[in-house]
């Protein structure tokens, strides 16, 4: 019997170290074949491999925007709130400061008491998200993956303080909705900097982290205010909130702020959109030290840009407010157009025009290279189908077809307005359109149209820098001939005045506030029409001139950004400074790639400059830009705003092509010029009438609405002096000054005189 006893007592023991050894090795294989896996090493542990977004970053430290594959923007454990460490603490991890990455009590109630909650740590959760991805439904294959999540904790908690490990996991996790890392949950959930958040917000991207998919706050508001409730719970059950905070807190309602960061989306789309373009040029000519080229959509570069995100706000806001007003009454006006939006055009050619915008199309394009034929693919742009269509008052949810479309948005006037610092080149505010997610189109640096009067001040320029005309110098205001073979032009050319309106003399000042085109007819002709060009290229103009003496009333096709940058020189004292968008470019780690300094080039003397800004002060004063002076009232319901009342020195010139399709105001003060164009997408889509389609009341608008807008925030500094008088200035500017045997007063009444309304310059 003991013989027995001592014999099962020996196959206990047996039996209990092949379980013990089995055990063991059962562990080991487990941890052997694991590491043979493709385990990180320790350069990847030190710089794992995260999606980085390339943010904007305006000059007065706004991130206006992002280029992302994942909307993901790193920050440190300082630059997060309290409160959302205590959150995460509380929720997902209670004893994280006591492990080292495994959390072997939790592991166990979760083995001995399932549903009693998960037993992976933060440094589990953060290992899985960088390096071992998602579970496998292999029970197997999930062990060992388990495993590898313990290894990989364990070593990430050597490499890392606490507080680094709560940074990455919070910057790795995606929140869904472009909303990748807390920085960028926190900006599109509720539009503020992560450390801003309160402890209600902190706790609901807490919440979100069991399951974005499953509580996303613009899907399944109740669901996630409960969870945001349990973490509350959570918060009071460790003692970092009372019950009594927590009671109050569990009552208050969710509350967001979505603020959307895809690329149609925000402030400045259409600047960005452009800045991309520069970059992926960048990117080919400035390669890493290994000599890969640089990823914007992945490697975290920091953009700094010339744009000021106040001004930016505030142009896009009076484009806005001027145009919703604006496309009111050209609605208005086309329910009595028989061939609407269209005006001085025979049937065949709205066909044409129609044609040419469906081919012009991304699903034109995309059913083309799908190999539909041209019968497919117009039964289709024919067809009714679900949409949401561009509107004033929001987003309309619509069933028509794409040719419907196509007719809808052919209603809608276009604009752009473009704001530069003449002392540096610096684009201070970019509005490409009225809507870039549905109007892609440019006007800023894409887009060229007829400039009209607006480019008559560099015929003046060219007078007054080459002869030394003065302001107040007259000429006769009678028909002007150029004959036939003169600078090759083919038959003569006899410019009228669109008032018809002619006899006695003109002075240059009065000449240019009224726009009158026989007194550009003659200054170009003094100065041959090569000069003009001349010192527009030198000015900043790049697309080609055709010298010929037309081009002294504006026939030609130029773009926003080359007028704007050519008025800016007449600001610097005739200094051509070349606009510039980039002021550096820092990889993710701050490291400076480049930096950016404009180009300068001497254009007109200080001279010269100060000549052709008095006489553009005048078309401010007396001519088609007096309404930003007076209480003038006419036509109220259209230009919005008025009166202006501006009282500061302002340089400016409208200008207002054939048949008014294209309505133009540059205006500059000492320290910054801006341009608004505004119009149809075709020439023929226009106001019927000169009142409501010269550029005075198209275009002119926005711009006093910006600037005063920018006059109402004195952080900004926009200059309300007038522009600084040379030492030397022997071009007599005083027009309406005493002259030997004249009375003052009597000089000053015939500056006052000239009041104008704008000429046409066809």
């Amino acid at each position: 019997m003991a013989r027995k006893k001592k014999s099962d007592f020996k196959k206990y023991i047996k039996g209990f170290w092949i379980l013990i050894t089995s055990g063991v090795l059962a562990l080991f294989l487990v941890f052997y074949f694991t590491s043979l896996g493709d385990l990180p090493t320790f350069e990847e542990l030190e710089n794992p491999q995260i999606n980085l977004a390339t943010e904007v970053i305006s000059a007065d430290g706004v991130t206006i925007g992002k280029y992302a594959t994942e909307n993901r923007t790193p920050i440190h454990y300082r630059e997060l709130p309290q409160n959302i460490v205590n959150a995460l603490i509380a929720t997902e991890d209670e004893r994280f400061y006591e492990h080292s990455g495994i959390d072997f009590r939790g592991t166990a109630r979760a083995i001995l008491k399932p549903g009693s909650g998960g037993a992976s740590t933060i440094t589990q959760q953060l290992a899985k998200m960088l390096f071992t991805g998602r579970a496998s439904k292999n029970i197997v294959m999930r062990v060992l993956q388990k495993v590898k999540e313990w290894i990989v904790a364990t070593k990430l908690e050597r490499q890392y303080t606490k507080q680094e490990i709560i940074a990455m996991y919070l910057n790795k996790y995606d929140f869904l909705n472009q909303a990748v890392g807390i920085r960028s949950a926190s900006r599109i959930y509720f539009g503020k900097e992560p450390k801003q958040l309160n402890i209600e917000e902190s706790t609901m991207l807490v919440g979100m982290l069991k399951n974005s998919s499953y509580f996303n706050p613009l899907r399944r508001k109740a669901k996630v205010k409960q969870r945001r409730n349990v973490v509350l719970l959570q918060m009071n059950r460790n003692n970092f909130i009372t019950k009594k905070e927590k009671d109050s807190l569990q009552q208050l309602p969710l509350k967001l702020n979505y603020t959307p960061e895809s690329h149609s989306d925000g402030y400045a789309t259409y600047f960005r959109s452009y800045l991309q373009k520069q970059l992926r040029t960048w990117v080919q000519n400035n390669p890493k030290p290994s000599g890969e080229q640089y990823d914007i959509f992945k490697d975290g570069l920091k953009i700094y840009v010339t744009l000021d995100s106040r001004m930016q706000q505030y142009a896009e806001e009076a484009v806005k407010e001027h145009m919703s007003n604006l496309q009111t009454h050209f609605f208005k006006e086309q329910k009595y157009n028989k061939t609407a939006p269209f005006y001085d055009i025979e049937p065949t050619d709205v066909s044409i025009i129609f044609d040419r915008a469906k081919k012009n199309s991304d699903r034109y394009k995309k059913m083309k290279i799908a190999g539909k034929s041209e019968k497919e693919i117009d039964a289709i742009f024919q067809k009714k189908t679900g949409m949401s269509v561009f509107s004033w008052k929001g987003t309309i949810d619509t069933i028509m077809s794409p040719m419907d479309s196509i007719r809808y948005y052919k209603h809608f006037l276009r604009s752009g307005l473009l704001s530069v610092e003449p002392q540096t080149g610096h684009v201070k505010a970019w509005v490409g359109g009225i809507s870039n997610k549905y109007f892609k189109y440019d006007a800023v640096q894409q887009q060229k149209r007829q400039v009209g009067s607006t480019f008559k001040p560099f015929v003046y320029a060219t007078a007054i820098n080459q002869l030394k005309l003065s302001p107040c110098d007259t000429f006769p205001n009678v028909h002007y001939t150029i004959p036939k073979g003169k600078y090759g032009i083919p038959e003569e050319w006899r410019p009228d005045n669109s008032n018809k309106k002619y006899g006695g003399m003109l002075s240059l000042k009065e000449g240019l506030a009224r726009s009158v085109n026989t007194m550009s007819a003659r200054l170009i002709d003094m100065v041959k029409p090569e000069n003009v060009v001349r010192l527009a290229k030198l000015a900043g103009i790049e697309t080609r001139i055709q010298a010929n003496p037309s081009i002294a009333l504006g026939a030609v096709d130029l773009s926003l950004m080359e007028m704007v940058s050519a008025y800016a020189t007449f600001a610097n004292k005739g200094l051509r400074v070349t606009p510039m968008i980039l002021t550096r470019i820092e990889d993710k780690n701050g490291t400076v790639l480049e930096q950016f300094t404009p180009e300068t080039k001497e254009v007109l003397s200080e001279e010269s400059s100060y000549v052709i800004l008095d006489l553009l002060k005048g078309v401010t004063e007396a001519g088609s830009g007096q309404r930003l002076r007076t209480s003038y009232t006419a036509l109220p319901e259209v230009v919005t705003g008025f009166p202006y009342k501006f009282e500061n020195p302002i340089a400016g010139k409208t200008g207002t092509t054939q048949n008014q399709s294209d309505g133009w105001f540059m205006g500059i003060v000492p320290n910054l010029a801006t341009g608004v164009w505004t119009g149809g997408e075709d020439r023929s889509i226009h106001f019927e009438g000169i009142a409501k389609g010269q550029g005075a009341t198209m275009s002119l608008p926005s711009w006093a609405l910006y600037m005063k807008k920018c006059y109402a925030d004195p952080t900004l500094n926009i200059s309300i002096e007038d522009f600084e008088r040379p030492e030397k200035v022997s071009i007599d500017i005083n027009c309406g000054a005493k002259k030997k045997g004249e009375d003052d007063e009597e000089g000053e009444e015939e500056v006052k005189k000239v009041v104008i309304k704008e000429d046409l310059d066809f």
